[in-house]
């Protein structure tokens, strides 16, 4: 089913994002996944998680549901916590694939009326469309800072 207008360029910018953050985790090593560039700053594992996150918060304003119990870790306004508590990245890649999966089944279902229904903030309209709009922006901000990680550990940069 052909996704609907009022979220089409989302939906673009979801797959676009897709293809650029697997360029910037191709290859890390364990250590690389987890260092910081500074003492308050994210590493790739917790921008990868965050991601999941905010991917299942998209499917779930659309009317769906995806979860893993490790998703508060990653959510808006958490704090690093230790190591250990931390899935390992190739669990955060999987699941970052099926959320994907999700996503893009629940916005090719989503009717006109589902994305009319109004939305509290962040959302950019007021309504649920307006909300996997901002979701789309959040998730390219947070591919930028992938992208930036991915150079500040000595690898080479995704585009280009």
């Amino acid at each position: 089913m052909p996704i609907h207008s009022k979220i089409a360029h989302a939906a673009s910018a979801f797959r676009q994002n897709e293809h650029l953050l697997a360029k910037s985790y191709d290859g890390l090593t364990q250590d690389e996944w987890r260092r910081r560039p500074g003492e308050t700053s994210n590493n790739m594992l917790w921008i990868a998680g965050h991601l999941v996150w905010a991917r299942s918060r998209a499917v779930a304003s659309l009317g769906s549901s995806w979860d893993r119990p490790w998703l508060s870790l990653f959510s808006r306004g958490a704090k690093q916590s230790a190591t250990e508590q931390y899935p390992a990245p190739d669990e955060v890649l999987e699941a970052w694939r099926e959320v994907s999966q999700s996503m893009t089944t629940a916005m090719e279902d989503a009717t006109e009326e589902l994305l009319e229904k109004p939305s509290s903030p962040p959302s950019t309209d007021g309504k649920i469309s307006g909300l996997i709009g901002f979701l789309s922006f959040h998730e390219t901000y947070h591919v930028g800072q992938a992208a930036y990680l991915r150079c500040w550990l000595g690898r080479g940069g995704i585009v280009g």
